[in-house]
């Protein structure tokens, strides 16, 4: 019988799906069948990797192969997101709720109405299984540092983890996700969006109590900055590029003793540059790219990099075609891991997609929410402007479900197995047990 490519990628993925049972009979027989084909999104996406990387036979069966195997660790990134209840969105406008309490519904919803939706949850682990990823190191925090407001998503997070533990776990430790994996599971890693902080100013020891405490909540890493200057260092738009503070200073060596990863993802330059200087322990840029390749507020220059590499941490790379450039799409992403491999070593580098699935049914359900006025931008936005337009191949190609994809990209590229392990979730979970010594 000839090799029909499409047919293979559909079963050989759909193979290699985790799986885990759902709390109803019929969702659990969807997530597990190892026949299901990919969704209609799901395989366009595929399809479009695809063309663009033109594996040959060989390439494309071991590195599905490959991928089936490995332990795989989004760096940073986000759980399959469930579309919007829109009748009860719709409501909420109606009624003449705050912006707050809508955009706190969309998000809520967004994250939690897999638990409770059947379509909802058969859509939320079909993601999973095509995607063939073991962790996320799970965004659970609003950017910012107050204690209230990072509570939020983490709240939301280990609800989700309590009431569909038998798919997708809660990991809080390393060794958690090898038995998620073992157990052919899921599983959440959680990280803040911030470092929590009492904000009254009393004293240092004061500010950083909140630390530890959410430490003791399940988070592993917390963003030192997003974006904007704040007490511990500039954000990486900030334009004057001040260093990390005093108060920064401490600030990591308080997240080294409790064991709370240190990520500059979204600082500047230079307080990314002085806060691996400072660092006891690994620390990482979890969802960046390579200045060296293309400049971008978002990228990291070489020597922040090698200051990284220093610290026996890592840069994820992302999946934004913004911040990569060139063509944007999976061919830029490789190139991207391509020039940390050669230029710092495969223990230094790790994917930190930085994007997410959404449900099919998402754009049906929008259209049911009623269009509101155009508000002001956020303040923790602070974005430069640019001409950019992404294509359709860079959207789809770097897909979140496209993982195995990405596996098979470095096939193509010529890194041995064991490299390619290492990118795919063994750095992780190296600066991961490294943090918690």
């Amino acid at each position: 019988m000839p090799f029909n490519r499409r047919t293979f990628l559909q079963t050989s993925l759909a193979a290699s799906a985790l799986g885990g049972a759902l709390t109803s009979d019929q969702s659990s027989q969807a997530a597990d069948d190892p026949e299901r084909p990919l969704n209609p999104t799901i395989q366009r996406a595929r399809d479009v990797a695809l063309r663009l990387l033109d594996p040959t036979d060989a390439e494309l069966q071991h590195g599905l192969e490959l991928h089936r195997e490995s332990l795989v660790f989004d760096a940073y990134g986000f759980s399959p997101r469930a579309a919007l209840d829109g009748d009860a969105l719709a409501e909420l406008v109606n009624g003449g709720a705050s912006d707050l309490e809508i955009q706190d519904a969309r998000e809520d919803m967004s994250m939690t109405r897999c638990v409770t939706d059947p379509v909802e949850q058969t859509e939320f682990l079909d993601a999973w299984r095509a995607s063939g990823v073991t962790c996320i190191f799970q965004n659970a925090g609003e950017e910012g540092q107050g204690v209230m407001m990072l509570l939020k998503r983490l709240a939301r997070f280990t609800y989700l983890t309590d009431m569909l533990r038998e798919s997708v776990s809660k990991a809080a430790t390393p060794d958690d996700i090898v038995a998620a994996k073992a157990a052919g599971r899921h599983c959440l890693y959680l990280t803040g969006n911030g470092v929590p902080l009492t904000e009254q100013w009393v004293s240092v020891e004061d500010e950083l109590r909140y630390v530890r405490v959410f430490y003791e909540l399940g988070i592993r890493m917390m963003h030192l900055t997003y974006n904007r200057r704040n007490m511990i260092g500039d954000g990486c738009a900030e334009k004057a590029n001040a260093g990390l503070s005093d108060f920064g200073r401490t600030a990591i060596a308080e997240m080294n003793r409790v064991g709370v990863i240190a990520d500059c993802a979204h600082s500047g330059w230079r307080t990314s540059l002085e806060a691996a200087q400072v660092s006891s322990k690994p620390m990482v840029a979890s969802h960046s790219t390579c200045g060296g390749i293309f400049p971008h507020i978002r990228s990291k220059p070489d020597e922040v990099i090698k200051a990284i590499a220093d610290t026996g941490g890592y840069i994820g790379i992302c999946c934004i075609p913004r911040f990569l450039r060139g063509t944007g799409d999976i061919n830029a992403f490789l190139d991207h891991i391509d020039y940390v491999v050669k230029k710092f070593g495969p223990d230094h580098v790790a994917i930190g997609t930085d994007v997410a699935y959404s449900s099919q049914n998402m754009s049906e359900e929008s259209k049911k929410v009623p269009s509101r006025p155009r508000q002001r931008p956020r303040f923790a936005s602070l974005w430069p402007a640019d001409d950019y337009k992404t294509t359709s191949d860079a959207t789809q190609s770097l897909a979140w479900t496209n993982w195995p994809m990405f596996t098979v990209g470095m096939v193509k590229r010529g890194h041995s197995d064991e490299t390619i392990k290492k990118i795919l979730g063994g750095n992780v979970m190296r600066v991961a047990r490294a943090a918690m010594q």
